[in-house]
């Protein structure tokens, strides 16, 4: 069973009343405090390269299978993650392409290379 989110980028900086900004932070908020977990994060960031299974995410990161489960479990609360039976197993993956690509793309904030310039407001 695949599971699909509507994902909607909104320009915050023109057109939008202060109150709808307001409302949108208030709805996006679960999913970044979810994402601000660093286990959390490297497991969807794990997802977004390939499906995988709960012991698949438990080799790549070195935490115990438990904590493993422990973090998916917020995460297919909020939608951000799915799951599909296989056989004895579970395969979990990411929802959907319009979260995998940024997702990516903030990743890659992490590398010195991607901040040069950013010094100067040019981000």
């Amino acid at each position: 069973m695949s599971r699909t989110i509507e994902l909607t980028l909104t320009d915050v900086t023109t057109g939008h009343s202060d109150a709808s900004v307001i409302s949108h932070a208030k709805d996006l908020a679960p999913q970044f405090k979810a994402l601000a977990d660093e286990n959390r994060l490297a497991l969807v960031l794990l997802l977004s390269e390939k499906a995988r299974t709960v012991r698949e995410l438990t080799e790549a990161t070195g935490l115990a299978q438990t904590l493993v489960s422990h973090h998916l479990a917020p995460l297919r609360e909020l939608g951000l993650v799915s799951v599909t039976p296989k056989g004895r197993s579970n395969v979990y993956s990411i929802c959907c392409d319009a979260f995998s690509a940024p997702l990516r793309a903030l990743a890659g904030l992490s590398s010195p290379a991607a901040l040069d310039g950013c010094g100067d407001g040019a981000c």
